[in-house]
């Protein structure tokens, strides 16, 4: 029993989960100063300034959402609002995947991560340009496009911010300019010794010359030996070509043994996810280490800022095209859909997300002394409609739906209005 000095908050009754410190069960957690002071069977009512009746969610380490575009405004259609993505949809910290880069870093610093009130890192762009809306200028992403000594210098530079570095191998660039793009990230990443996160599945259009002797089934199998342990492969279960399954409905030899070796796997969900493709990687045991939400302007109902494009040239079939609404939890639920356990997807958003990131002594866990980062969910159990962007669809058992979070002790409730509406099957 704790001693009854006084806490803030108290969060009674609610099912606790925090794979890090091996809790799983009825808890009460006390918040002292933004901090955790206590994780009790029972915190006496009166102890606290304000109790929180939780009984019936789920309170998990604060979420970690590994896979965001959140330099609003600079990114073009693509940013959207920190906190909207961040803390008013549950989630305390949010990765934003090659936004800022060399040159927009300081931009970025004091801009999105200063003013907002979830916790922002990111991974640095390979390229110096950033995810400015490059689906519009690929010419802007090739190798002269990357300087390989002022992007080290600037992750160097900015350590508490830059967690890894983003790049793409895929079909629209590799017939343009071959491995080179990816060869030169690679080297980024080494010489900053940092994580590449690394985009498959198709990005840009092939170019007037169409393919020029590259097939995309081949990607995956010449990019990897070109990666380090820790480094990151995403988008597994993309609709799009030079994902993790080929063109017969076969995953790629080449993963189980670089999962073997220590390369990671990031859903980053998106408009690229397919629930068909997940199935066929799922059971062919590729399960995520990870899971970002990849959501953007792009794929989110949003306004679009002034002067960005209204409409995407080939809007039928661009790779961001984006009908199914969701979030991170509803990226968790589909996990679930797909037959894996609430035990195996928590870690993915909380402890293996702080691993990804190098920050697994300061967010991921629930432990006293830690900053209270902490996301409570509703946890509903029915018959729930989950639709990607191919129109499968696939029925939920089981939705999480973000109630509100606390980051640093702070509450903020989920009322994000990009956040989905349940749908009853």
């Amino acid at each position: 029993m704790t001693d009854e000095s006084s806490f803030d908050l108290i969060l009674r009754g609610g099912r606790v989960i925090c794979p890090a410190s091996g809790i799983d069960g009825m808890k009460d957690v006390g918040v002292r100063d933004g901090a955790i002071a206590a994780i009790e069977d029972h915190i006496l009512a009166s102890s606290a300034n304000e109790l929180v009746d939780v009984s019936g969610k789920l309170v998990l380490p604060g979420l970690i959402d590994t896979h965001a575009h959140v330099y609003q405004y600079v990114s073009g259609r693509f940013g959207l609002n920190a906190d909207m993505v961040g803390v008013h949809s549950g989630v305390t910290t949010v990765v934003d995947q090659g936004g800022p880069s060399c040159m927009t870093l300081p931009g970025f610093r004091h801009f999105v991560v200063e003013p907002a009130k979830t916790r922002v890192v990111a991974f640095l762009s390979a390229y110096v340009v950033g995810g400015l809306e490059g689906h519009y200028y690929p010419q802007l992403y090739s190798p002269e496009g990357v300087d390989v000594a002022a992007t080290v210098a600037a992750a160097k530079a900015n350590r508490d911010i830059v967690r890894g570095i983003k790049a793409h191998a895929e079909i629209g660039g590799f017939a343009r300019w071959g491995i080179r793009v990816i060869e030169m990230a690679a080297e980024i990443g080494r010489k900053a010794d940092l994580p590449v996160y690394v985009h498959f599945g198709q990005l840009w259009g092939l170019p007037e010359s169409g393919a020029n002797g590259e097939d995309a089934d081949t990607i995956v199998e010449r990019v990897i030996p070109l990666l380090k342990p820790g480094d990151v492969l995403a988008h597994p279960f993309t609709r799009h070509p030079g994902g993790f399954v080929n063109r017969e409905g076969q995953v790629h030899r080449v993963i189980k043994a670089a999962l073997d070796r220590g390369l990671k796997v990031d859903v980053g969900h998106g408009s690229h996810f397919s629930y068909r493709l997940a199935r066929t990687a799922l059971d062919a045991g590729i399960v995520p280490n990870t899971l970002g939400a990849d959501m953007h302007g792009y794929n989110t109902r949003v306004p679009p800022p002034l002067g960005t494009p209204k409409e995407h040239p080939d809007e039928e079939n661009h790779p961001f095209l984006g009908q199914a609404r969701f979030s991170l939890t509803q990226a968790m639920s589909s996990m679930m859909a797909l037959g894996l356990s609430l035990e195996q997807v928590v870690p993915m958003v909380t402890n293996n997300a702080a691993a990804m990131l190098g920050m697994a002594s300061e967010i991921g866990a629930l432990a006293v002394g830690r900053a209270a980062d902490i996301s409570v969910l509703h946890d509903e159990r029915g018959r729930f409609r989950l639709h990607d962007n191919e129109k499968n669809e696939v029925v939920a058992e089981r939705l999480l739906r973000p109630a509100f979070c606390l980051r640093a002790g702070r509450r903020f409730d989920a009322d994000a209005p990009i956040l989905p509406a349940a749908v009853a099957a």
